[in-house]
């Protein structure tokens, strides 16, 4: 017996899947899939390889958090102005690009600033933001240091970003948020190396005849304890600026050894207590040379 074969013109036949059906499910609603191919992060027909797909989870479980940041800003309701936002050590400003997407394409208002030092991803930024008409991105190339008092960008920012700042770049970043009073500020940090680096110079006089010394005798211990040292340095610093503090899990460990999220949010109550604690430290592992360059206090600020 012959099987009546379906016609592809009957109302109720399958049809071939659109191209928002075919992409990768972990795609959100409404994300540009000409932008997503252009960063490289999903192929020309659409499918995510298993280091895009890291790529792809890390720099959307950012945006969960940065969001909610966004919505209690004034110019998340279309207020004058609008929203915004720079971020450092931009790379190839996936963070920047995807934010914009998802948040700032529906907005009448608001800006986002990409700040890279590296010329050549700064033109390819540019481009792409031409050709996808994101006329609310501009990228500079700047260090974050220099950013601090760039010309082009505005007196105050909402929200500072920095995604893997590598070493002090991180700390610029803080600098900056400080400078340009921003009411959030949210830190990935990476490859701290400062603080290591007096550990094995033996700064840490008071604590290397005691058997604290061992947390970093050996180098990759030494490495650790320097990333743990600093992040702590830097939350207590935001304190006594005046931001409350929270340290949290980018994402999972299996996706990123740099995986510390710090997210500040402006108080405008700086801590007195966070101030001490940051000298005691500071002293113990003599480092208070960083309280005239790395960590100005509210108090001994001119």
């Amino acid at each position: 017996m012959k099987t009546k074969k379906s016609d592809p013109h009957a109302p109720n036949a399958k049809s071939k899947p659109s191209v928002e059906e075919a992409i990768a499910p972990e795609i959100r609603p409404g994300q540009s899939i000409e932008l997503l191919k252009a960063l490289h992060i999903l192929t020309r027909d659409g499918k995510l390889n298993q280091d895009s797909r890291r790529k792809l989870k890390q720099v959307y479980h950012l945006f969960q958090f940065i969001e909610k940041l966004l919505l209690e800003l004034p110019g998340a309701s279309g207020g004058a102005g609008g929203i915004t936002l720079a971020d450092h050590g931009a790379g190839k400003s996936y963070l920047g690009f995807i934010i914009y997407d998802l948040f700032f394409k529906a907005m009448a208002s608001g800006h986002i600033y990409g700040i890279e030092t590296r010329p050549e991803l700064v033109q390819k930024s540019r481009e792409l933001a031409a050709q996808l008409g994101f006329e609310r991105m501009s990228f500079l190339n700047l260090t974050v240091a220099e950013s601090a008092h760039a010309a082009e960008l505005p007196a105050r920012i909402d929200v500072v970003t920095a995604l893997h700042a590598c070493d002090t770049a991180t700390d610029d970043a803080i600098a900056f948020g400080l400078q340009k009073q921003a009411n959030f500020m949210v830190l990935v940090p990476c490859c701290q190396a400062e603080i290591a680096r007096s550990l094995n110079a033996g700064k840490a006089l008071s604590l290397n005849r005691t058997p604290l010394a061992e947390l970093w005798r050996h180098p990759l211990h030494t490495r650790e304890m320097g990333s743990q040292i600093t992040n702590v340095l830097r939350c207590l610093y935001l304190e006594a600026w005046g931001y409350q503090v929270t340290v949290t899990e980018l994402v999972g460990w299996e996706h990123s050894m740099k995986n510390e999220l710090i997210i500040a949010r402006r108080t405008g109550q700086p801590k007195r207590a966070a101030a001490q604690r940051l000298r005691e430290l500071l002293a113990q592992f003599g480092l208070t040379a960083l309280l005239t360059t790395r960590f100005v206090l509210p108090d001994d600020k001119e």
